[in-house]
């Protein structure tokens, strides 16, 4: 991305895209019962008071009445529709996990497999955007927390502290072809989960190569554990490498989710939040709810002096819905540089 004298300036930003992450798949109910919702009707009701407070992106998991994370399609597509007629301008992201809890203590954190997660292009109604991991990974959630940010919660039990400690990330190269080709073939935008440099450098190549022929939106997931750190040298890093068309969230955990929102909020990028990220307010006297969290930042941004995007305004700068019909239009609809040409090395500059 080229970052321009201005660019701080509110008023060469976009207007900012909020993510809202309310379900949290990696707790139990117990850890946040004012805040973890579990029938249907109150998992909606989540999505509407998200949107009221000021996000426009919700990131969708579900929870079965025994307040597990559930692993069932036809449990999405009711709460993908009672989303829909709820609120339905709002973008649902379905988070491409499923489900990575831990059926039972002692059990391992992993997520579901390559055929089942396909299965999410089978949704019906179809969501707006699927989360796409790519290059499998290690995914310790709890590489940046601390001992307090788990006390009084479920992850105190050393087993499932251990579980989620020894997560991986399947995102083997086919899998990721073959997801996005039926994701796009229902047209269902795929969401990509970037964790470095890497796994970006994999993405480009996958547009350069014509397995994708869409919008180029993506999360920084900074969650360090086998991915990318929280840190201004790691984010600086990916952002010279990515291009001026792409739509860019930075998203964090523990109590960095705050500081990077911080960071993506005065950059003119976009934000995540949410207690699947963070439970807690940054002093740890209290957790803090999605909402508080989207209030939080719909706050900090107004004193920034920029704009939060309406739901249309999200839609418009995702381009929810469009696809290209050519790797040409794809890398230059998203500011790429063109294929080589032959035998030459490659563009030093953007075509006209």
């Amino acid at each position: 991305m080229n970052f321009l004298d201005g660019h701080l300036f509110p008023e060469n930003q976009p207007p900012l895209i909020i993510t809202a992450a309310p379900y949290a798949p990696g707790w139990l109910p117990a850890d946040f019962p004012d805040d973890i919702p579990v029938t249907m009707d109150a998992q909606v009701q989540k999505a509407v008071d998200c949107y009221n407070a000021g996000a426009t992106v919700l990131h969708l998991h579900v929870r079965e009445l025994d307040g597990k994370g559930s692993k069932r399609l036809s449990q999405f597509n009711a709460l993908i529709a009672g989303v829909r007629k709820a609120v339905p301008e709002m973008i649902i992201q379905v988070g491409g996990s499923i489900s990575f809890a831990p059926e039972n203590d002692g059990q391992a954190a992993k997520w579901l497999s390559d055929d089942t997660r396909h299965m999410l292009a089978d949704l019906e109604p179809a969501p707006d955007q699927v989360t796409v991991t790519v290059n499998t990974s290690q995914m310790n959630v709890t590489d940046q927390a601390e001992d307090a940010d788990f006390k009084g919660t479920s992850r105190e039990n050393p087993a499932i502290f251990g579980a989620y400690k020894e997560m991986t990330v399947p995102a083997q190269p086919g899998w990721v072809e073959e997801h996005v080709r039926r994701l796009s073939a229902r047209g269902i935008q795929s969401a990509f989960q970037c964790y470095n440099l890497n796994s970006f450098e994999s993405v480009e190549r996958l547009m350069r190569r014509g397995f994708y022929k869409g919008p180029l939106v993506m999360n920084w997931v900074a969650i360090a554990g086998g991915m990318d750190t929280p840190s201004i040298y790691s984010l600086a890093s990916f952002v010279r490498a990515v291009p001026d068309g792409a739509v860019l969230t930075l998203e964090s955990n523990v109590r960095n989710v705050l500081p990077v929102n911080m960071m993506a909020i005065a950059m003119g990028l976009h934000v995540r939040c949410g207690i699947e990220d963070c439970l807690w307010n940054q002093s740890r006297s209290a957790k803090m709810s999605t909402v508080k969290q989207i209030e939080q930042l719909v706050r900090i941004t107004r004193e920034f002096g920029r704009n939060i995007a309406t739901a249309r305004e999200a839609r418009e700068l995702s381009r929810i819905g469009v696809f290209y019909d050519s790797v040409e239009a794809s890398l230059l609809a998203n500011g790429f540089a063109p294929n080589r040409n032959g035998g030459n090395q490659g563009f030093l500059r953007k075509s006209a």
